[in-house]
């Protein structure tokens, strides 16, 4: 069999560890300072101690601090909101109990009467006859039937 390259073998060569130089310090920031630094003064305290330092300009006043509330108007009115929503749920559910038992009353109601009526018209249609009504009377006797003839 030919073989068009002939094979080449790699030899790995071991990787020598070149420790890492610390970085070298960059270019200061300069700090900027103050041109001027305030004079020092002493204070003595009643009780005859002293105090020393400089003296730092007072702060300006840009509006007046307004002091807040302890409590978050926004969790008042969610707190009073759920109290609301919880009585309305309770008169709600008072309320749709009182719809399902009128709505039964009214079923029942219904009811009774198609009982009442319909017994009334059961009366009238298949009630005895006195005769006084003149309704025809009908005696039934005893028939045969003989090859789809009636005999009497």
């Amino acid at each position: 069999m030919h073989m068009p390259h002939e094979p080449v073998a790699h030899h790995p060569e071991p990787i020598t560890w070149h420790p890492i130089p610390p970085p070298s310090p960059g270019p200061l920031t300069p700090v900027h300072q103050p041109q001027v630094l305030p004079d020092v003064q002493t204070i003595q305290l009643p009780d005859g101690r002293l105090i020393t330092g400089y003296a730092l300009a007072p702060a300006k006043a840009s509006e007046p601090i307004r002091e807040r509330s302890a409590i978050n108007p926004l969790a008042v009115n969610i707190a009073l909101g759920g109290i609301g929503f919880a009585a309305a749920c309770g008169g709600l559910m008072l309320l749709t109990t009182f719809i399902a038992a009128v709505a039964a009353l009214i079923q029942q109601l219904i009811i009774l009467a198609a009982v009442i009526f319909g017994g009334w018209i059961a009366t009238q249609v298949l009630g005895t006859s006195n005769g006084r009504d003149g309704g025809t009377v009908v005696n039934i006797r005893r028939a045969v039937f003989k090859r789809n003839h009636f005999h009497s």
